[in-house]
């Protein structure tokens, strides 16, 4: 390989990971912001986790509708 290829790759290869891919854990994602910053994380991830359990639900009671339409 070229100098510059070999330089790209290990430039931009790293860089497409990270923006592409994202991070490999997101344990303590959150540590180094300030305090206002991780209670607006955690609202967004409990607003996320409701809105999957609404979801969930939602599709549950659409399930035993038909199944009761059914029978």
């Amino acid at each position: 390989m070229s100098r510059f290829s070999e330089w790209f790759h290990r430039t931009f290869d790293d860089w497409a990971f990270r923006s592409f891919i994202g991070p490999a854990q997101t344990d303590g994602a959150v540590q180094g912001c300030d305090e206002a910053a991780r209670e607006q994380w955690k609202r967004d991830l409990e607003n996320r986790k409701r809105y999957t359990r609404e979801q969930r639900e939602r599709k549950r009671a659409e399930r035993e509708a038909r199944q009761t339409g059914i029978n």
